[in-house]
């Protein structure tokens, strides 16, 4: 099975697809080897996403921004989750991966077991709770609780005396874990290093959310046209995506026309109007993974401007791509990217994310991160299995308008496949074509109308 293939999204009994359980076990399998090669004892995360790396759990995206529930790892057991109400109710009947364990430790010793998993002496779905970001009464003692319940499984486990890796945490925790005499240190690392190279049931996951972004884009460039407001064109990219299956469209930036340049990153009501440029970067997850994928298009007409910065921007996304591979690092890659002065910005800090790279997985910025901000001095290793996202941008020389481009690639035995694949490798025009006297109107031209005669450019 090609990992970079894609396949209907339903589960068949005729055709090989992803297997859930393989990616399950390949995912901690990786998460237990990072945390065995730590100082750290265990792993405590609030993050969804690591969460979810750790105990494929999942309640919905609504829960992404609480930090209220809490998932814990130890060198001497599977996962153990805490959380939200009747979620763990739901995890024990619909979960059952969380109630047997590879571990001798954490294994029941009385029951009887086939094969590497065994049942649990105590299941690892559980009713649990944070602070709710503040919501609940200091003197309600939510954050000692929990620092109890973690501290009894770091005791019970034998590793009480060393570092507890958290990713992210809400004050009160943190202290609350202090005062039970917990050691609390930065485990975002250990988290970051497990996802940084993908499994091939990730990467079937991760084409699969890119084949449906192609989808929302054929539909986006059949809708655009004068007259259509950039939250409108958000609101169609949203609905395809959720007819397709998508479990969270976490945003769709639509810009356009003078917007475009400085970035602004975030959409608004503005009328799209005709010889506008319009970017777009489309956001979603499928099964809890992610894309990142820009297109610029030109609505109706490219004025010489807008045509020149796209070309920019597709050179340098192209000079990238094609130094991708195993054992090139991060540092190759910018360097054949402009410097922030050459594009209009006093550094790279003011500049960044403009000219960028960044994994790609359950959440959308993972490991590598490819910038002119650290990468030539801190350089990461290129590795086969890896799967990130370039993004270049170049503003056009009329001063409003800009291109923007991202590809997502997967990183091969000696190079890279791309696997977003709506066509970007010239500027294209979406909306009407225009029928003058003379015949179709030139697609390339300048949206102030005079600009498009001798006199009005002044070489009469």
């Amino acid at each position: 099975m090609k990992s970079t293939g894609s396949t209907g999204t339903n589960a068949v009994d005729w055709e090989e697809r992803v297997d859930m359980e393989r990616l399950r076990d390949a995912r901690l399998a990786r998460l237990k080897e990072k945390l065995a090669a730590s100082d750290l004892g265990a792993l405590l995360a609030f993050d969804f996403s690591n969460i979810r790396y750790m105990s494929a759990t999942h309640i919905g995206t609504w829960a992404m921004d609480k930090l209220i529930r809490f998932s814990l790892l130890t060198r001497h057991t599977d996962p153990i989750v805490w959380d939200f109400g009747s979620a763990a109710k739901h995890h024990a009947l619909y979960n059952p991966w969380l109630d047997v364990t590879t571990s001798e430790m954490d294994a029941d010793p009385h029951a009887p077991h086939e094969g590497a998993k065994r049942p649990r002496l105590e299941s690892g779905a559980r009713a649990g709770i944070s602070t709710l970001r503040g919501a609940f009464p200091p003197d309600a003692e939510i954050a000692a609780d929990l620092a109890r319940k973690i501290k009894r499984e770091l005791e019970k486990f034998g590793v009480a005396d060393e570092p507890l890796g958290v990713d992210v945490i809400e004050l009160p925790v943190l202290m609350a874990l202090q005062a039970e005499g917990i050691k609390v240190v930065d485990g975002q690392q250990v988290f970051m290093e497990a996802r940084r190279i993908k499994t091939p049931d990730e990467i079937r996951l991760l084409t699969q959310a890119c084949s449906m972004v192609d989808a929302a884009y054929e539909e986006l460039y059949r809708y655009l046209r004068p007259g259509v407001r950039e939250n409108e064109a958000v609101g169609l990219v949203a609905k395809t995506l959720y007819d397709l299956g998508s479990e969270y469209v976490e945003g769709v930036n639509a810009i356009s026309g003078e917007r475009c340049s400085p970035h602004p990153h975030v959409f608004s009501d503005r009328v799209i109007r005709p010889g506008d440029p319009a970017f777009f970067d489309i956001l979603h997850s499928w099964n809890g993974y992610r894309t990142c994928y820009y297109r610029t298009f030109a609505v109706g007409s490219a004025s010489s401007a807008q045509r020149d910065a796209y070309t920019r921007a597709r050179e340098y996304m192209d000079r990238a791509i094609a130094l991708v591979k195993p054992g090139a690092t991060t540092a190759d890659i910018v360097e054949v990217w402009p410097t922030a002065q050459e594009f209009g910005f006093p550094d790279e800090m003011a500049a960044f994310a403009l000219q960028y790279g960044h994994g790609v997985g359950l959440s959308i910025w993972e490991k590598p991160i490819f910038s002119r901000l650290t990468s030539l001095d801190h350089p990461e290793t290129i590795e086969e299995g890896m799967v990130f996202a370039l993004e270049t941008y170049w503003p056009s020389a009329d001063g409003w308008g800009a291109a923007r481009i991202e590809e997502e690639v997967v990183v091969t035995t000696d190079g890279c496949e791309v696997i977003t694949k709506f066509p970007a490798e010239e500027l294209l025009v979406a909306g009407p074509r225009y029928i003058a006297v003379g015949g179709p109107l030139n697609l390339e031209r300048d949206s102030q109308s005079h600009k498009n005669t001798v006199w009005g450019r002044g070489e009469a």
